[in-house]
């Protein structure tokens, strides 16, 4: 059973580029997957949810969505990202880092990384 779950949007370029940064800073223990190949339903989520947030899925099944989601990803990540997840977690960037997290997800096709024309990564990518 996989420590964590870091679920994300795989037909999305930047979404893609992303993931691809956060398997290289968590352990390997943890899951970095498109939702498109998660089952969803045994994590309680719908594809409406998972294609409008990352989220992460602790061991124990619990599930975190957004800016809370990244916040708990990069504490799973260690030093030195641990302490950005730290204090992504406690007032008053956790007040301000949702907003934040929808401004970046609603611009993503335009971030780097992203465009109109995304794909799914090569499932061996996984």
């Amino acid at each position: 059973m996989p420590a964590g779950t870091l679920v994300f949007d795989g037909d999305c370029a930047f979404c893609t580029r992303s993931a691809d940064v956060a398997r290289r800073l968590l352990p390997a223990d943890v899951e970095v997957v498109p939702w498109q190949w998660t089952d969803l339903a045994a994590a309680g989520v719908t594809a409406e949810r998972a294609r409008s947030e990352v989220l992460w899925i602790s061991g124990d099944g619990a599930v975190a969505g957004g800016a809370p989601a990244v916040a708990l990803a990069l504490r799973a990540a260690g030093a030195p990202w641990s302490l950005a997840g730290l204090l992504l977690s406690v007032p008053p960037l956790r007040w301000v880092a949702p907003q934040l997290y929808r401004l970046v997800a609603a611009n993503r096709h335009r971030l780097p990384g992203g465009t109109a024309a995304c794909r799914m990564p090569p499932r061996d990518a996984a």
